[in-house]
């Protein structure tokens, strides 16, 4: 019996004339827009509690190489050792209006054979015309999305999965209040910081958010002079959340200067930290571009 393999599918070519640039009527940022812009919270949970049971081949990621929200997912998935438990592909780098695409230079969807991401929100709401995001945490078995929420995704994959997991504990009991505070601290100050500085619209709204950024570097440059990594000897959710910005400060968010006068290798602490955090695969290989000075040995670590 021959068997027939269907050839892989994917969206036309990116373009901005035909279809617009992403954002306008889909982010509904206006205040009539009456639900969030992450709305599918669903949550694994290990018994089912939560109605998504935690099982081996059941769950799918759809990220992103470009966007650092999805790549926290990607580092959290490879730290915990999850690779055969939950499958991961990547969309396209470049969005038009239609949103996130699936192309040759990323992979077809292996999954639903999607041409766009947007695909399968409509398959889980009908008629959706909301914001078209990454990561997605899509269930195989139901054909729906669990959740679009990042930070709920990388949460459940740190600590849902267990029976199959690397013993890495991303999220320790002890350790989930101080956990918490810092990751607010960094999302308010660090991760949307930058973003800010970038979309303010005027110079003294810029210098404002610029120097909120910078000040919140020092302060996490001061806690690790005396730690390792931001809670103490072991790598936690705080520090995959921290080090996606790390790694696009210079190359993108800082460019000509724009948030610090200072670069990533001028703190004393920092630096030795992303470059000691990117010497580990889970990092390492869900990164691409970055320079060979990451690499220069540091002589970093306790």
């Amino acid at each position: 019996m021959s068997i027939t393999t269907q050839p892989p599918v994917y969206a036309t070519s990116v373009d901005h004339v035909a279809y617009g640039h992403y954002g306008p009527g889909r982010l509904h940022l206006s205040p009539a827009w009456d639900r969030p812009i992450y709305p599918f919270q669903g949550r694994i949970s290990a018994d089912g509690s939560s109605g998504f049971r935690a099982e081996p081949g059941r769950y799918h990621l759809y990220v992103a190489w470009v966007c650092p929200y999805a790549h926290r997912a990607a580092i959290v998935r490879k730290l915990k050792g999850l690779e055969d438990v939950v499958s991961l592909s990547y969309v396209d780098d470049e969005r038009d209006g239609r949103g996130w695409a699936f192309r040759e230079r990323r992979g077809p969807d292996p999954v639903n054979g999607f041409t766009l991401l947007e695909q399968a929100y409509e398959a889980t709401e009908q008629g959706y015309g909301g914001h078209i995001s990454v990561p997605v945490l899509w269930d195989r078995k139901r054909g729906t999305i669990v959740s679009n929420h990042f930070p709920d995704i990388t949460l459940d994959l740190a600590t849902q999965f267990e029976r199959w997991a690397d013993p890495v504990d991303l999220y320790p009991e002890a350790l989930r209040p101080e956990i918490d505070e810092l990751n607010d601290r960094i999302y308010q100050d660090v991760n949307t910081g930058v973003s800010r500085v970038a979309r303010a619209d005027t110079q003294e709204d810029r210098e404002r958010e610029r120097h909120q950024v910078v000040a919140a570097l020092e302060r996490l440059d001061e806690l690790l002079a005396e730690r390792r990594f931001l809670t103490g000897d072991t790598i936690t959710e705080a520090d995959v959340r921290l080090w996606v910005t790390l790694a696009r400060f210079d190359g993108e968010h800082n460019r000509g200067h724009a948030v610090s006068e200072r670069e990533l290798s001028d703190f004393e602490h920092l630096w030795p930290y992303a470059r000691d955090l990117y010497r580990l695969p889970a990092f390492r290989e869900t990164t691409e571009g970055l320079p060979a000075t990451w690499d220069a040995p540091h002589g970093r670590g306790r």
